[in-house]
């Protein structure tokens, strides 16, 4: 069932959203020169300061959204940075995912959640095939993003998004359509739900191990 009222009111916060391009270009741009930085997590502070993180991963993401007009870019970054893992090279490989290159197949937040999370539970030695850790994160992240959308398919969320779906490669007439019904203020509300469910489920990992 879609969580109507979690869709709405993030997209309420966003359309009034001033969106500091200058900064958020910045700091894209140092982690596109410098590549994403490894962290030590802290697991306490982490844990203790759990809602202020998820509130940033969120954020990230839907800044970066904005900035690449790339939901699938945005919600990879968003974890990458904040778990401190992966590389600047899977980002730019998560060009062509939006909705399976604009087809209005499989939203890129699934992609870019499901990426973070092989990264951070597969094993270490890809040569290990034993662990199934990924799978069943990756099962959670799916059936949490659906229940909250309702669909995992680019062209039914945009449908909530933006009143219906576009196929901007069909036509110039639906590119123009498509950038004039605010995709760009308003299709972040997925990248940033998205990153932040893959959050919690990497830190719910950690309190168990705890």
């Amino acid at each position: 069932m879609t969580d109507a009222n979690a869709i709405a009111r993030r997209s309420a916060v966003l359309s009034e959203q001033k969106w500091d391009l200058e900064e958020i270009q910045a700091r894209f741009r140092y982690l596109a020169d410098h590549d994403i930085p490894k962290k030590q997590m802290a697991l306490e502070e982490i844990i203790l300061g759990k809602s202020e993180f998820l509130d940033r991963v969120q954020q990230n993401a839907e800044q970066y959204c904005y900035l690449t007009r790339n939901c699938a870019k945005g919600s990879a970054l968003a974890l990458l940075e904040a778990f401190g893992i992966g590389n600047i090279e899977i980002i730019r490989s998560m060009a062509p995912f939006p909705g399976l290159s604009m087809t209005g197949g499989i939203c890129g937040p699934v992609a870019g959640g499901l990426v973070a999370l092989g990264l951070y539970f597969s094993d270490k030695d890809p040569a290990n095939f034993e662990n199934i850790a990924h799978y069943v994160a990756g099962r959670q992240y799916v059936k949490r993003f659906a229940s909250v959308f309702g669909s995992l398919l680019c062209s039914d969320i945009q449908e909530q998004l933006l009143g219906r779906a576009y196929d901007p490669f069909a036509s110039l007439e639906e590119y123009e359509a498509f950038n004039q019904s605010g995709a760009r203020e308003k299709c972040p509300v997925a990248p940033g739900l998205g990153a932040r469910f893959a959050a919690e489920i990497i830190i719910q990992s950690m309190e168990d191990s705890v």
